[in-house]
């Protein structure tokens, strides 16, 4: 892409990264609609094994240059396997097993507390106390959230452990690409990935799942979008605004990420929060909100 591309008028400085915020969010509404009709690691297959031709024709297609050295290949094929199929397979696996989208936001969009915990020992970068007491009021909302319906359900039980896992896996994958790949062609990034994690989700889906779909054209739409808005579209904002030198407002703004996903759960999935889930989404949003500001 040419410098052109990206210059910028003044009125779409917010635009930009508010759009990420919102098709990012939408990823959590139509990874549950998608699961109403196949199980979680065949669709999730599809949308990657879609999404990855889509940018590996576009890299084609703009004469990316791809890396010099296995090293580099091995190192975003790591990231693909944390931040793809770990943290996607984790995420539609635990809503199938009955965790909300809005949860589910909410556990997963503690993300940018534990990258900020985890970057001191692992990145060198020195952790504040606003960072520990974001952690702490992060962890705190999603007890609110999430105590009350764990119980002996196993269902439950099981449903929030592969959230957890999805957790683990975006936070894992940020670090590792923050110290492995940051210097990186997006877009060859973004390919590999996306490959890794369709052929991890295959294997998955072979020994664990049937793999029957159901055919609907909610089905069909649900993995279009995911795979062009949610991968794709979100992928090719965070390039502009990492081109753009805005990268850190990706990070200012995850904050919003859940309660916009349960806005959008509660118009089209009929997601309704408690009282005591809203509470708990206030302090997890100010949690993360702490972890950002040093």
């Amino acid at each position: 892409m040419s410098t052109a591309e990206f210059a910028r008028p003044k009125s779409d400085v917010n635009v930009i990264p508010l759009s990420f915020i919102i098709l990012w969010s939408s990823g959590y509404i139509g990874g549950a609609i998608g699961i109403l009709y196949a199980e979680p690691f065949t669709m999730t297959f599809l949308r990657f094994s879609l999404a990855g031709l889509i940018v590996l024709l576009f890299a084609l297609a703009t004469r990316t240059p791809w890396p010099s050295n296995w090293r580099e290949l091995a190192h975003m094929a790591v990231v693909g396997f944390f931040m793809q199929a770990m943290q996607f397979g984790g995420l539609y696996a635990g809503m199938k097993h009955g965790v909300p989208a809005g949860q589910s936001a909410l556990i997963v969009g503690l993300m940018p507390v534990f990258v900020a915990i985890g970057a001191g020992p692992l990145l060198g970068e020195r952790v504040t106390w606003k960072q520990w007491s974001g952690l702490a009021l992060g962890l705190s909302g999603v007890v609110l959230v999430v105590a009350n319906k764990l119980g002996s359900d196993l269902a439950a039980i099981t449903g929030y452990a592969f959230t957890g896992l999805a957790l683990t896996g975006i936070t894992a994958g940020t670090l590792y690409q923050k110290k492995f790949c940051s210097a990186l062609d997006l877009r060859v990034t973004g390919c590999v990935q996306m490959l890794v994690g369709a052929t991890v989700m295959a294997a998955a889906a072979y020994l664990t799942e049937t793999m029957q779909i159901n055919w609907t054209g909610a089905f069909v739409g649900s993995v279009v979008w995911l795979a062009l808005m949610n991968s794709i579209g979100a992928l090719m904002l965070l390039y502009i605004m990492i081109r753009r030198g805005e990268a850190t407002k990706v990070a200012s703004l995850f904050y919003l990420i859940p309660p916009v996903t349960q806005v959008m759960a509660s118009a089209t999935l009929g997601e309704i929060p408690s009282g005591t889930a809203l509470v708990g989404f206030g302090l997890s949003a100010i949690g993360v909100y702490l972890s950002n500001r040093r």
